[in-house]
């Protein structure tokens, strides 16, 4: 067992699990966008297993870009001001948008990040989230397409992170709390 694997207290979904549900979003994202300007938005880190997974299992074109936003820092715990820190390189106007999330917990996040890209005119404007905590939840957020909804623990792996670390895990686990207090 590697250090990593020593501060998860339990796996909460499995490699597998995660690859037939991505799978799953895949072929929906594909069939309802379907003769469309799709442009997938990943939101940097965390999305990016779950967006390049997904990339690979749409089957139409589509464009790809990605946003930076930041509203925890290297905290655990949001601050609730949201900063962009790397904005889109592509024009968006007149595009279907697919905003692609590995966690929706607070939502105050992805709520301003919705209003700032509408601002932009796109087509349509949706989101893809792997992971959705309703108990945590500051701001309804509705997703179109979504992976799993998770217990209120603080999880790691396939993205997520604590402090940067632990996002290479190939599977989603709930991090011992020694590890975060």
């Amino acid at each position: 067992m590697n250090c990593m694997q020593q501060d998860i207290r339990e796996v909460l979904l499995t490699e597998e699990q995660l690859r037939t549900k991505i799978r799953e979003i895949g072929q929906q994202v594909s069939k309802d966008y379907d003769g469309k300007d799709l442009m997938l938005v990943g939101i940097l880190k965390g999305s990016v297993p779950f967006m390049a997974d997904l990339l690979k299992e749409i089957t139409i074109p589509c464009t790809m870009d990605f946003m930076a936003v930041s509203s925890y820092g290297n905290s655990s715990k949001t601050s609730g001001i949201v900063r962009i820190l790397k904005d889109l390189d592509f024009e968006i106007e007149g595009k279907h948008v697919l905003i692609v999330e590995d966690i929706i917990d607070s939502g105050t996040t992805l709520a301003y990040l919705i209003e700032y890209l509408k601002g932009r005119k796109p087509a349509s404007l949706e989101i893809a989230c792997l992971l959705s905590k309703p108990e945590r939840r500051a701001v309804e957020i509705n997703a179109r397409y979504m992976g799993f909804v998770v217990p209120d623990y603080f999880l790691v792996g396939y993205g997520l992170d604590y402090a940067e670390k632990y996002r290479n895990l190939p599977y989603i686990g709930i991090l011992k709390e020694e590890v975060y207090q």
